[in-house]
Order: C-alpha cells, then sequence, then structure tokens
C-alpha cells in the first residue's frame, strides 16, 4: 500500500484529506491558514474555474496555484459530478449525450458544451498536479440499465481523456517527471459485475488513480460499505485509491481500512458555517460520541447558551490558531453579533481537527 505521493507542488503523506476550494478559495480562510490547519492539498473545480474566473485569466497566471497563491498541491475535478446533479434535478438545466454534456447554467438559452477533451484542456489550464476524467456520474437508486449505460460512457470518455491528457502533454513538452497525475473513475451503481467491468477496462488503460464514481451514501444517509469495499477491492494496491466526496470521520475510518487514502468534502468548511464544531477524545459528548476503535469524537453547537461564559478554547487538546488564542466565550460572541471572524475561526479549528485524524489514523497500527 502506499504511504506517499509526490507531486508536482509538495509530497503528501497518505492517506490524506484534502478540503474543496471549489471556485479556487476555501471559504472563510486563506492560504496562511490552510497552511497552519497543516492542509497538505485542495480540491477545486475545474469545470467551475472554467467560468469564473476563466481561462484566460487562469492563462496570465499560469495556472491556479499563483492566481490563488497556494503552492501546495491541488487536485481539480472534472466537474461532471455538478452538472449531473443539477440536471438531474432539473432538465432545463441540460441535457446527457453519449458523446458530450450539454449545460445551461441559467437554464436559459446559453449553453456550455463539456466534452472529455474539454475537461482536460482546462485542467491543464488550470495547472493542476491530479486531473480527473470526466465520467457518468449514477445515483445508488438507478437501474441496472441506467447504470450499464453510465459504465460504457465512461469507459468511452476515460479513453478520451487519456488520449487528450497525452496530446497536451506533448504539446507542452512536459517530461514524465514533471508531468501531473490522471485518475479515472470507476461507476457502476451497487451492480457488482458493472463496476467490475468498469474497473478492467480502465486498469487496462493505465491511469495514475482511480476514484469511487457514484453517490457513496445511500439514500437514508448510510455509507454503502459493501460497494465501497468491493470497488476498491478492483482497484491496484500501488494507485491511489479516492473515496470523492467521502468525509464523515467514521466513514474516513472505515474506508482506509477497505484501502482508501485520498478523501475530499466539504463537510468541515460547512459544518464551521453552521457553528458545528469537532472535538476529539476526553472532550467529546459521551452519550453522541462517534466511536471507531481508539477513536472518539463528537461535536457541539458553539451557539447553545452554556457556552457564553466559558473561559477555555474549542478544544483543549487542539494546537490551532483558534484553539491557541481564543475562548468559546469569544466565539460564542462571534456568531452572536454575525461576525464573519466567527466562520474564519470555526473553519480553521475543524479543519485542523480533520488534519489530525488523519495523522491519527497514519499512526495508529490497527488501521
Amino acid at each position: 500500500m502506499l504511504d506517499t505521493l509526490s507531486l508536482n507542488h509538495g509530497e503528501i503523506k497518505l492517506p490524506t484529506f484534502f478540503p474543496d476550494g471549489t471556485y479556487g478559495v476555501v471559504r472563510s480562510v486563506d492560504g496562511d491558514d490552510l497552511l497552519g490547519a497543516h492542509i497538505p492539498g485542495l480540491v477545486m473545480n475545474g469545470f467551475h474555474l472554467l467560468s469564473k474566473p476563466g481561462v484566460s485569466v487562469l492563462k496570465k497566471f499560469k495556472g491556479i496555484h499563483a492566481f490563488s497563491n497556494w503552492d501546495r498541491p491541488i487536485l481539480t475535478d472534472s466537474g461532471g459530478f455538478q452538472v449531473f446533479s443539477l440536471i438531474r434535478q432539473n432538465p432545463k438545466f441540460g441535457e446527457i449525450r453519449k458523446n458530450e454534456l450539454i449545460f445551461r447554467p441559467d437554464g436559459g438559452n446559453e449553453k456550455l458544451i463539456l466534452t472529455p477533451e474539454k475537461s482536460i484542456q482546462f485542467q491543464f489550464a488550470c495547472g493542476s498536479d491530479i486531473m480527473m476524467c470526466l465520467d457518468y456520474c449514477t445515483s445508488p437508486e438507478d437501474s441496472y440499465e441506467v447504470s450499464a449505460f453510465s459504465v460504457d460512457v465512461t469507459i468511452d470518455w476515460a479513453a478520451r481523456c487519456k488520449k487528450e491528457y497525452e496530446k497536451q502533454l506533448a504539446a507542452r513538452k512536459i517530461s514524465n517527471d514533471k508531468r501531473p497525475l490522471l485518475f479515472a473513475i470507476i461507476q457502476g451503481g451497487i451492480y457488482h459485475d458493472l463496476r467490475k467491468r468498469c474497473s478492467d477496462a480502465l486498469a487496462q488503460m493505465g491511469f495514475d488513480g482511480f476514484g469511487f464514481g457514484g453517490w457513496p451514501v445511500a439514500s437514508d444517509g448510510s455509507l454503502i460499505e459493501d460497494i465501497l469495499a468491493y470497488t476498491a477491492s478492483l482497484m491496484p494496491d500501488d494507485k491511489i485509491k479516492y473515496a470523492m466526496g467521502l468525509g464523515k470521520p467514521d466513514g474516513i475510518i472505515k474506508c482506509v481500512k477497505m484501502g482508501y487514502n485520498l478523501f475530499d468534502c466539504v463537510i468541515p468548511t460547512r459544518e464551521a458555517r453552521h457553528n458545528r464544531l469537532y472535538v476529539f477524545g476526553d472532550e467529546a459528548d459521551k452519550e453522541n460520541a462517534s466511536v471507531q476503535d481508539s477513536f472518539a469524537y463528537s461535536h457541539y453547537y458553539i451557539m447553545d447558551e452554556k457556552h457564553i461564559r466559558e473561559d477555555f478554547p474549542v478544544s483543549k487538546d487542539c494546537d490551532c490558531m483558534t484553539c491557541r488564542k481564543y475562548s468559546r466565550a469569544y466565539l460564542y460572541h462571534l456568531y452572536k453579533v454575525g461576525d464573519s471572524l466567527a466562520y474564519r475561526l470555526a473553519t480553521i479549528h475543524n479543519l485542523r481537527f480533520y488534519t489530525m485524524l488523519m495523522e491519527k489514523i497514519r499512526e495508529d497500527s490497527m488501521i
């Protein structure tokens, strides 16, 4: 199993967690805050960056690293997941074709055409360390027929992505030791035979890593553990195994045991904006704590009135800037008066909780 990943903008210890900075920013914090929270890398969305700020701006800055002043690794998603989600919610946002995606951002006449080739081209414009192939994303509720069609399309699009990727490497004269990595995504819904067919076809093409495609959770919010574990078993052990969009601490711990070593999610930043803070161990609420082997964690709402006069930090065991400098009472006050500093301080803490979680996982010999 891999324990490190070497990328153009640094070496990453595995397993690891990347927060989401969809439009080139992790909401409420800057690069120094991220480094202070020990964040190793970020996930950004190439398709969204194509529209804002746009390719011309990214070319001016020679990529998203300089534009965002972040010199650590960046993984760019193709944008397919977001487009599929919007079209599923309302057909006015576009249509899915075998060769391309037609996307209407405002549901009106303006349209954007997303193809495997365009996906790779704008990810190169971003200067990504890791690029994702465009895929046909499905839901666990989709029928066998829909899932089979998505596998056919995903395999075809992955081949087109790989061809365009190699074309871009040659045109840009990028040597093998400086090239970005290219990951493919395994689709197949909840069907073992489809997952295997997709995995076998993608493995023959030769990718640097593989992502779990589709929703990793059922409609009731529970992990689809059987399919997650089976899909991980299909991925080569000498390649990155990426549990895309999976970010609850319990889920991360379970998926590391399955073999996954790369995770991303909006949970730590989104929860911070909703005054929900994570803590470990003795500070966890034992009645509500989530326990997995030697790990125990919980969360609390900083806006509960019991925190009004608490003169100690969010977590006595945390070394983040928020916990070193500020009390729970002050953070409560910031939320109460609606000051944006509350979101920044809470986000810093939750991100550090996640990096501490990954440190604990790497140190635990039982995982």
